[in-house]
């Protein structure tokens, strides 16, 4: 004979029985990671149209400089062919920048052109150790010259809080600032929308190391996407096991 007291009593089926504050908080927190994995996503999307539109423009065979630049950002990345001679005694240098892994810096070279104007022209890279001209005299060509480069904009790129400050009174700059450096070029009509990265070509010498445009550029947004998409699949789960429970179950409100 059963003691009537004795024995597991039997248990309700289970149920899915949420409760108020495990709701409160996992809704935003759902809500946050799908943002930032959507945002990613809009990120890959545009960064694979930036890298499309580098090469693309990059890769065209090469054409006159335009005449004027009403819209600057149109151009960049633009294969242009120039016809004139550096203004080597007034070059400036750009830092700090790196070279199969070698810190150095660029050199920035006012060029005369045929008609007139003059578009800054950033040559290369060097190392630290040959930012004097004296150290490379053999890549400091005389004119008439023919080269060929891509368009770009000038201005700091990164956030605003860690812009370093240029030292236009030593010729030395972290990003271009092309009003200011026109300043510094004593003569001739100087173009200031644009400059532009001499493509890579053999030099006696080999300095300055041309072709310094990253044309392709770091794309992680995919795995960044996955990344808080994962984190959201997890949350669910945890949230939905945590409140499928047995009716009996006692469990905060």
């Amino acid at each position: 004979m059963t003691d009537a007291g004795s024995g597991d009593l039997p248990r309700g089926p289970k149920r899915f029985r949420p409760t108020f504050w495990a709701t409160v908080f996992t809704i935003p927190a759902l809500i946050i990671l799908l943002a930032l994995g959507t945002w990613q996503v809009q990120r890959l999307f545009w960064k694979e149209g930036e890298i499309a539109k580098r090469v693309e423009r990059s890769q065209r065979a090469a054409v006159p400089l335009p005449r004027d630049f009403p819209d600057p950002a149109a151009v960049e990345f633009t294969r242009v062919a120039l016809s004139g001679s550096f203004l080597h005694d007034e070059e400036f240098y750009l830092g700090a920048r790196t070279e199969s892994g070698r810190v150095g810096l660029n050199i920035v070279t006012p060029f005369r052109l045929d008609d007139g104007r003059i578009l800054l022209v950033n040559r290369g890279w060097v190392p630290q150790e040959r930012r004097d001209p004296a150290t490379r005299p053999e890549g400091q060509l005389a004119g008439p010259l023919d080269i060929e480069a891509l368009l770009r904009t000038d201005g700091w790129k990164g956030v605003d809080f860690a812009r370093p400050p240029n030292k236009p009174e030593e010729r030395f700059y972290f990003w271009l600032d092309l009003p200011v450096m026109a300043a510094d070029v004593t003569a001739g009509l100087i173009v200031t929308e644009v400059y532009a990265d001499a493509v890579a070509s053999e030099l006696p010498g080999g300095l300055p190391i041309g072709g310094q445009t990253r044309v392709t550029l770091k794309n992680d947004h995919l795995e960044y996407a996955i990344t808080w998409y994962s984190f959201a699949v997890i949350l669910v789960v945890i949230y939905f096991l945590y409140h499928y429970r047995r009716e009996d179950d006692s469990g905060g409100a």
